[in-house]
């Protein structure tokens, strides 16, 4: 069977790293996912290798010993070449509530201006689209969301902000994704989600994973502040869907 053609690389001494070819793409990041599924499934012992997959790559750590670099390229590239590609594994759409008040939202004027468009047009091609998680990285849980709108593609600030609180929603370039927690930033922010999209207190911390689809949906100012409580109380479930049941 034909794949898309992969680049081994030694990643550290306790690490390897996989590249595809280097362009956002759905088909590259599905062979990524199963790639991946079919290494821990059949080539690698839990408990000894973490997985990291992103846009175009997969990272296979060793976490007890230093890695053969030769012996595993040889095996990763006979693994990938019997590699079948089957169906995709079950696909989430997660729809997660965001307020586009502008309190939350302090670049949704800057960024309708830029984007020649009145706000509630932007804020209509935001939550009108599906986005899909291509990565989670830079921070615990942070989103990396591809699929944003050609109208709302604008570039990341000249300055970034030295703080941008937790939940706030961002634009850059051609992709969107919410803060997990407040940290420095430079994205354009349009709105906030009022629930945690990591947390480090849950077994499983972040509950969207790469491959996953996400769609914001607009909320009042009091839907938001509900939301918060309902979060706080552990009675909060955010709305997911599975799209190939």
């Amino acid at each position: 069977m034909n794949h898309a053609p992969i680049k081994i690389k030694p990643y550290g001494e306790h690490a390897i790293l996989i590249e595809w070819p280097d362009k956002v793409d759905e088909a590259i990041l599905d062979s990524i996912i199963q790639f991946d599924d079919y290494l821990k499934n059949h080539c690698l012992s839990n408990g000894v290798w973490e997985t990291v997959t992103a846009y175009n790559s997969l990272l296979l750590v060793n976490q007890l010993e230093r890695i053969d670099f030769i012996t595993y390229k040889k095996k990763i590239g006979e693994w990938y070449t019997n590699l079948e590609i089957g169906n995709k594994k079950e696909q989430i759409l997660w729809k997660l509530p965001v307020s586009y008040d502008l309190d939350f939202g302090i670049d949704l004027e800057e960024v309708a201006q830029k984007a020649g468009k009145t706000v509630p047009e932007i804020i209509e091609l935001h939550t009108s689209h599906v986005y899909t998680v291509y990565g989670i990285g830079f921070l615990p849980g942070f989103m990396y969301l591809g699929g944003l709108p050609k109208e709302l593609e604008v570039s990341r600030k000249a300055e970034p902000r030295l703080q941008v609180k937790k939940g706030a929603v961002g634009i850059a370039g051609k992709q969107t994704g919410i803060y997990p927690q407040d940290s420095p930033g430079g994205w354009n922010i349009v709105g906030s989600c009022p629930i945690p999209i990591f947390d480090v207190n849950k077994e499983h911390p972040c509950f969207v994973s790469v491959g996953d689809k996400i769609q914001f949906q607009q909320i009042t100012m009091a839907e938001y502040n509900l939301h918060k409580i309902e979060t706080e109380v552990g009675i909060y479930k955010p709305e997911k869907i599975v799209l190939n049941a």
